[in-house]
């Protein structure tokens, strides 16, 4: 599957088809047979020539000013992770090269997470692939132990929807967070993007859908063999160092039927 070597036309796009026409200031009696703004509707909303927006979306002008980024965000009431991913997008870092090392989690945070028995923690890499974590992470749910990859097992294991009850709600939001981070770290994610647009027509939907979120804290159900559905709360601490290692913490409601479960698990 071809890589998109147009983002940030395909984004501005995805979020001019999305944009509500009256909300923006467009005024007219007619029905509209389009999908939110037309190129020249947000060209003029953002004080551009349409001209110029359509270089823009159709990838022949891929450095726009600052001026008319923000221009753009503003028109299209984009937040402030969707405004993140723009900026991304438009001033992408050199990709870097493939660094053995930066697999390699610090010593500290691997004595942090052998005090944690009784919590299900770990830290993933970029690319989601999980590097270190406590014993009971991996008993919780088996994307969380090392040498397991969050969206390959959330699209390509069998066992995905029965671990998730949420399927549907954590698959999208898996590849949102994924799109966030490949931005920022331009060219580096780009293989496993590939390799999950061509393996999974769920992934490739969701991708090409263009949404960019990050959840960073929250609550996630997850069905535990012997032991039923689990609702914990999560959450994520990014880790100092340009490995870019996040730390995924995940724990119950204290004294609820879902913390006496995981104890018991926990000595199991």
């Amino acid at each position: 599957m071809a890589r998109d070597d147009n983002q940030l036309g395909s984004f501005l796009r995805s979020r001019r088809e999305k944009a509500d026409a009256a909300s923006a200031g467009v005024v007219g009696n007619t029905r509209r047979r389009v999908k939110g703004l037309r190129r020249e509707e947000l060209a003029l909303l953002a004080g551009v020539s349409p001209s110029y927006y359509a270089r823009i979306e159709q990838g022949r002008d891929r450095r726009p000013s600052r001026e008319i980024l923000e221009a753009l965000a503003r028109v299209l009431r984009l937040d402030d992770t969707e405004r993140a991913y723009l900026w991304s997008l438009a001033m992408p870092r050199p990709a870097s090269e493939d660094d053995p090392s930066a697999r390699v989690v610090r010593l500290g945070v691997l004595q942090l997470l052998d005090r944690w028995a009784d919590l299900p923690a770990f830290v993933a890499g970029p690319g989601r692939d999980v590097l270190a974590g406590t014993a009971l992470a991996a008993r919780v749910n088996p994307a969380w132990s090392p040498g397991h990859n969050l969206i390959e097992f959330a699209f390509l294991d069998p066992r995905a929807r029965t671990v998730y009850p949420d399927w549907d709600e954590i698959a999208l939001q898996a590849v949102a967070g994924l799109r966030v981070t490949a931005a920022a770290r331009h060219g580096e994610l780009d293989g496993l993007v590939a390799d999950l647009r061509e393996r999974s027509e769920t992934f490739r939907a969701l991708w090409d859908s263009h949404e960019v979120y990050e959840r960073t804290m929250g609550e996630k159900r997850v069905r535990v063999d012997g032991v039923g559905v689990l609702r914990l709360k999560f959450e994520t601490f990014a880790l100092a160092g340009q490995e870019g290692h996040v730390l995924y913490v995940y724990f119950p409601e204290p004294g609820g039927p879902d913390d006496e479960a995981l104890r018991k698990l926990a000595r199991a």
